[in-house]
């Protein structure tokens, strides 16, 4: 079973305006409300893909139903968890460019974050858990880390997308995949990623601070992909994106499916890259008639 953690779900907020003044009145052209979190967005691929997984984390006020809402509607299973104060809502504003507002994220009572842990408890060998977005502030920072402490052992492949600390103290626990972007990689090493090369060196490093796979997600300089075994760079067409919203989240629902349906490694990685590719160029999620169509335009190079 695919188990999926949002712990910071949101309301998305997208507007769309022609032009970002500060100080006047905007007249917004289009509108649009889903629910959101890194962990929801890789169920809703999944589930768009035909794979099921369960949704966990924590929801609260008239913005944890509406996210409740949407996760039903879109066929998903959940186990969420009901907490007092009203889930985010996380604005993104698109005019000249996409700027994107995150809203404050609830205080996650004691007893709720106990009931959370139940839930990982109950998970079994041959389940994955996929790990993904920002921790509520009044959650420890190294929250992904104790999740994982208490799978050790028990065979759950986890899967990990977070940054900062969150990334950081989870290596230790030997995740399955992590999939920082370049930035964000940088940021774990206090350096700046220009190139696949340099992607490929600092992923490398993570290898050895515990990860076993890692996808690097590096924008329209596509992705590289490195374990202990290779490393592959995959470059794709120059195309302007439509949306920035759920590429990184397609790429790790990709590679999950392709992994689940035994494709090798570097078939799950091509995938990953027409997911994650698919999703930037639309307004909506991948599909698999949207993936099939971009895989042949994808070059893998082994390095």
């Amino acid at each position: 079973m695919i188990y999926t953690v949002t712990l910071n779900p949101s309301i998305d907020y997208h507007l769309w305006i022609t032009a970002l003044s500060q100080g006047t009145i905007h007249q917004a052209q289009k509108e649009w409300k889903v629910a959101g979190g890194k962990g929801i967005n890789v169920s809703k691929v999944l589930r768009v893909l035909g794979e099921n997984s369960t949704a966990l984390g924590f929801v609260g006020g008239f913005t944890g139903a509406f996210i409740q809402q949407q996760i039903e509607q879109a066929d998903i299973s959940h186990d969420l968890i009901q907490i007092g104060q009203d889930s985010r809502i996380n604005l993104k504003i698109k005019a000249q460019t996409e700027t994107d507002i995150s809203g404050v994220s609830p205080d996650i009572p004691e007893e709720a974050l106990q009931r959370l842990m139940q839930q990982i408890d109950s998970l079994q060998s041959g389940d994955y858990l996929v790990l993904a977005g920002s921790v509520p502030k009044s959650l420890p920072s190294d929250m992904y880390q104790t999740i994982m402490k208490r799978l050790r052992g028990k065979g759950v492949r986890i899967f990990l997308d977070a940054k900062g600390k969150a990334l950081e103290t989870g290596l230790s626990e030997e995740p399955f995949l992590i999939k920082p972007n370049h930035h964000e990689l940088g940021e774990l090493f206090g350096v700046t990623i220009a190139t696949p090369a340099e992607a490929i060196d600092m992923a490398r490093k993570s290898l050895q601070m515990g990860a076993q796979n890692v996808i690097v997600s590096m924008a329209g300089q596509g992705a590289v992909f490195v374990n202990r075994q290779a490393a592959y760079v995959a470059q794709i067409p120059q195309r302007k994106p439509v949306n920035s919203i759920g590429a990184g989240d397609s790429m790790v629902a990709g590679f999950l499916y392709g992994y689940r349906q035994g494709m090798d490694t570097e078939a799950s990685f091509r995938f990953a890259v027409a997911a994650g590719s698919t999703t930037a160029l639309s307004e909506d999620f991948c599909t698999h008639e949207k993936i099939k169509a971009f895989l042949p335009e994808i070059t893998i190079t082994a390095i």
